[in-house]
C-alpha cells in the first residue's frame, strides 16, 4: 500500500500539451518534490523538470523507467493510458498512479457506459439512446421522436471529434449511418443519441481517493474556433475561472446531485477511482445537468483551474494515493484566470508545422503554458494545433481578459490566430 507521508518525492507526469505544462508548472511549486520526470513533455516542462523520450503507451519501459530512477508517483495527463488500464497495471507496484482503474475510465471511454451509470445512479442528464450498425433503423425511429437539434455522440474515444450536432432530421440520419460506417473508427461502431439540452456549459472538476473529494475551482471553455462561438468545434480556444452563474446556490446543486451521487456511484459498483473527474454540465434555467464524464483534468481549462488553486498538488495527490485526501487543506483563490490559446493557421483542419515563434520571452507578467512547440537549434517551432496558451490571474474579469489579450499580442509566428472574444459573454 501506497505511504510516503511527509517524505519529498520523484514524480513521472505523462503528457506533452498545455494541460501538462499546468501540471508541471503546480507539481515544481510543491515543497514535496525531489525530481520531475515529464514524458515526453514540450519546451515548456522542460523548464519544470527533465523531459524524457516515453511513449506513454508502453506501460512496461514505463515500468522500468520508474524503477531505475525511484519514482514514487505516477501522475497521467491523458485520457489514453488511463483507458487501456495504465492505473490496472501498477496496481501491485510500488508507485502510486494519480488516475482511475481502467473501469472506472470506461466513464471517458464509452459514453454508452457513462450514460447507463447517470442512469443507474439518477444523475439529471438528456434522454438518450444507444445503438449499433444492426439497428440503424430503431435510431432512425429515435431521432424521429426528438425535436431537433439533434446530438451524436461516438460511444469511443474520438480524439475530441467524436460529436456532432445537426440542424435537421434527413442529416441526422445520413450522420448516424456515417458514424456507424466508421466515420470515426472503432470508436462510432455504437453511437449514443440524445436530446439537445439548452443552456450554458459549464465544468466541474473534482479530485477523488474513491471516498471523499475535492471540488476544485470550476471553469468555462471555449470549444468553437471563431468568435461568437461560430465555426468548427476545436480541442479548446481558451477559458474562464471561476464562471459567475455557479454561484452558491448553482454550486450546492451540483454538488448534492451530480458530484456525491457520482462518488456513491463508483463506491457501489465497486469501482477503484483515484484521480480527477472532469463533469461537463448544462446550466438549464438555473439547474445543473450532466453531459459527459471525462477522467481527467481540461485542457485549455487546467490552465485556469490550477493558478486558483490555493494548496500544494504533491500533499493533494498524496492523499488520494492514501484514501485520506478529505485531511489535507485546499483552498481557492479569489482572482480570476483567462486564458486565451493561439493557434496554428488552418486549424482544427489542415495547418502547417515548423514556424518560428517569436515574442515568448517576452512575457514577464502572465504565464504562458506551452501545447503544441518544439525546439531546434534553440529556435522556439510550431508543431501542432493549438500551440500556446497565455493565462493572466487578475482580480476581476475585465483586468483578467485585459492582461491576456495585452500579453498574447507579443506572441508572433507564420499565420498566428486566437479569438478575441474570450470571457466577454460574461461580462453582462
Amino acid at each position: 500500500m501506497y505511504q510516503n507521508i511527509n517524505k519529498k518525492m520523484n514524480v513521472l507526469l505523462l503528457g506533452s500539451g498545455g494541460r501538462e505544462h499546468a501540471f508541471a508548472v503546480k507539481i515544481a511549486q510543491s515543497q514535496r518534490l525531489s525530481k520531475l520526470f515529464i514524458a515526453p513533455g514540450n519546451p515548456g516542462t522542460a523548464e519544470c523538470g527533465q523531459n524524457v523520450s516515453l511513449d506513454i503507451s508502453d506501460f512496461a519501459k514505463i515500468e522500468n523507467f520508474t524503477v531505475e530512477n525511484n519514482i514514487n508517483m505516477l501522475v497521467v495527463g491523458p485520457e489514453d493510458p488511463l483507458v487501456k488500464g495504465i492505473s490496472d497495471y501498477f496496481a501491485d507496484k510500488s508507485v502510486a498512479v494519480i488516475g482511475p482503474s481502467k473501469k472506472g475510465a470506461m466513464l471517458e471511454g464509452s459514453k454508452d457506459f457513462a450514460k447507463d451509470f447517470m442512469t443507474a445512479h439518477g444523475i439529471p442528464t438528456a434522454r438518450y439512446k444507444s445503438f449499433d450498425i444492426n439497428q440503424i433503423r430503431q435510431g432512425y425511429a429515435f431521432l424521429e421522436e426528438l425535436i431537433p437539434p439533434f446530438v451524436l455522440k461516438a460511444d469511443g474515444l474520438a480524439a475530441g471529434k467524436g460529436v456532432v450536432i445537426v440542424d435537421n432530421l434527413p442529416e441526422a440520419k445520413s450522420v448516424l449511418k456515417e458514424m456507424l460506417d466508421g466515420k470515426f473508427g472503432l470508436a462510432s461502431r455504437k453511437v449514443v443519441i440524445e436530446e439537445y439540452l439548452h443552456g450554458i456549459e459549464v465544468s466541474v472538476f473534482v479530485l477523488t481517493d474513491g471516498k471523499s473529494y475535492k471540488i476544485l475551482p470550476e471553469a468555462k471553455d471555449y470549444k468553437r474556433i471563431g468568435d461568437n462561438d461560430k465555426g468548427l468545434n476545436t480541442g479548446g480556444m481558451g477559458a474562464v475561472s471561476p464562471v459567475p452563474f455557479a454561484d452558491e446556490t448553482f454550486m450546492a446543486k451540483v454538488r448534492k446531485r451530480i458530484v456525491e451521487p457520482t462518488i456513491r456511484g463508483l463506491r457501489e459498483d465497486g469501482i477503484d477511482y483515484k484521480g480527477f473527474i472532469f463533469l461537463g454540465l448544462m446550466n438549464c434555467k438555473g439547474e445543473p445537468y450532466l453531459i459527459e464524464y471525462n477522467v481527467r483534468m481540461g485542457d485549455p481549462e487546467t490552465e485556469v483551474v490550477f493558478p486558483r488553486l490555493n494548496a500544494d498538488i504533491l500533499d493533494l495527490f498524496n492523499g488520494v494515493a492514501n484514501g485520506n485526501l478529505e485531511t489535507v487543506p485546499c483552498s481557492v483563490l479569489p482572482e480570476t484566470a483567462v486564458t486565451v490559446v493561439a493557434v496554428s493557421g488552418g486549424y482544427p483542419e489542415e495547418y502547417k508545422k515548423g514556424f518560428e515563434i517569436a515574442g515568448v520571452k517576452t512575457i514577464t507578467e502572465n504565464t504562458v503554458f506551452h501545447a503544441g512547440t518544439s525546439e531546434k537549434e534553440g529556435k522556439l517551432l510550431t508543431s501542432g494545433g493549438r500551440v500556446l496558451t497565455v493565462t493572466a490571474l487578475a482580480e476581476n474579469l475585465p483586468s483578467a481578459i485585459d492582461s491576456a489579450y495585452n500579453s498574447i499580442r507579443k506572441i508572433s509566428f507564420k499565420d498566428c490566430y486566437y479569438r478575441k472574444d474570450i470571457g466577454n459573454d460574461l461580462l453582462q
